[in-house]
């Protein structure tokens, strides 16, 4: 697919006045939770592959949760750990997709990091060998043994096996680090959370969920940086889709009390001329939009909600834009947005807000990381169903992936 032009673009701005969840077992001498249809689905159409990339604690878990939903037809808590086995396995499987995590390609575990003087952040610590071979074998139709990185000892375990699935996604720290690892994916997300939102959710969830003190949570985030900004944070120029958090417009800084995370605004950067991939766009594709929905169809308390649609360039490549800064007070009213949009992948009308209702305890349910997360995971959906359909069409070249 060609990258679309902008240069005919017209400008409208349109006012309306109306953990990472524990996941706990390992199969090993015990049978695996694996689809019979999903593996021979993989095996006549090969593994479609997608990288998340994030640092720690920007929401990697939250949006598998909301993927593996929709890939799973509906059904609530759609991926599990494996059966029967390793405590510490950190392998979620479903119906229609594997996750696995690339902490499990650590090369050195937690005292072999601080030995060396490492961070988990740093390539020297992780097997990229490994990990392109293995990901490179599932892609192809075979199992694998893939080892297992204990994140409640900092050991590495013993391996568990990994059956090809319909979709595999690898999430962590690297998956576009590697030129050879990222040449094998279908599709790539990055999560860029900014530093300020950043230190917020950490604080959130480190001092609420593990009983980290805030003196040693800002050493961790501070020991991290140099590491997360050669290594990490590079890897967004790759990424199909970029889901940026920042501190909201709608408030001035001087008056938002202290409460970064509280109110959002978060973009939505899809790249262009990817193929199986459209971006969405709200109103009129490849126009400017500005959107305040407030009013008669859509309650919105102080500071409000806007919504922002354009063009622009995102590390040298063609890319749309769609953005939303505030929050929902009425999840239910997510339909009268919705039916704004256009290209979401949907199957029927309504199904974004369904999602979103479904899963209204999720984190960012009420602002744009829960609604962008939701429209990328049925874009790849609808690309996983158009890879399938166009190998069926072309079985002689299948044959010879095979």
């Amino acid at each position: 697919m060609a990258a679309r032009s902008f240069s005919s673009a017209s400008t409208t701005t349109i006012l309306l006045r109306s953990g990472r969840w524990r996941r706990t077992m390992r199969a090993a001498a015990f049978p695996f939770r694996v689809s019979c249809s999903a593996a021979a689905a993989a095996a006549a159409g090969g593994t479609v592959v997608i990288g998340l990339a994030a640092d720690s604690g920007c929401g990697k878990t939250t949006f598998v949760r909301r993927l593996t939903s929709v890939l799973g037809a509906g059904t609530a808590a759609a991926a599990a750990p494996p059966w029967g086995g390793n405590p510490g396995s950190n392998t979620l499987l479903g119906d229609a997709a594997t996750v696995i995590c690339l902490d499990d390609y650590h090369s050195l575990d937690r005292a072999g990091r601080k030995e060396r003087g490492v961070t988990a952040l740093d390539p020297r610590a992780n097997d990229f060998d490994l990990m392109y071979r293995q990901l490179k074998t599932i892609k192809e139709g075979r199992a694998v043994a893939k080892p297992i990185y204990n994140h409640a000892t900092g050991l590495l375990d013993p391996p568990e096996l990994i059956t090809p699935p319909k979709i595999l996604v690898v999430e962590g720290l690297h998956p576009m680090y590697d030129e050879r690892v990222r040449g094998l994916l279908d599709f790539s997300i990055y999560l860029d959370i900014s530093s300020d939102i950043k230190f917020a959710w950490k604080i959130q969830r480190d001092m609420a969920e593990r009983g980290h003190s805030l003196e040693s949570i800002k050493a961790s985030i501070e020991a991290r940086k140099p590491d997360f900004d050669a290594y990490i944070d590079p890897q967004k120029q790759y990424a199909d889709a970029v889901i940026e958090v920042l501190p909201t417009r709608l408030i001035a800084a001087a008056d938002d009390d202290g409460d970064e995370g509280k109110v959002l605004r978060v973009k939505l950067i899809m790249k262009e001329g990817v193929e199986h991939f459209a971006p969405a766009y709200l109103f009129d594709e490849g126009s400017t939009i500005s959107w305040i929905p407030c009013g008669r169809k859509l309650s919105c308390s102080y500071p409000g909600i806007k919504f922002s649609y354009f063009p622009d360039t995102y590390f040298g490549h063609e890319v749309s834009v769609l953005e939303m800064d505030g929050k929902f007070d009425k999840l239910d009213e997510l339909i009268y947005v919705e039916s704004h949009l256009s290209n979401l992948s949907t199957k029927y009308y309504g199904e974004v807000t369904q999602q979103m209702l479904k899963h209204a305890d999720f984190p960012g349910s009420n602002n744009g990381t829960g609604l962008f997360q939701t429209i990328v995971g049925l874009k790849i959906r609808d690309l996983y169903e158009q890879v399938v359909a166009e190998r069926a069409a072309s079985p002689p070249a299948l044959a010879a992936v095979a």
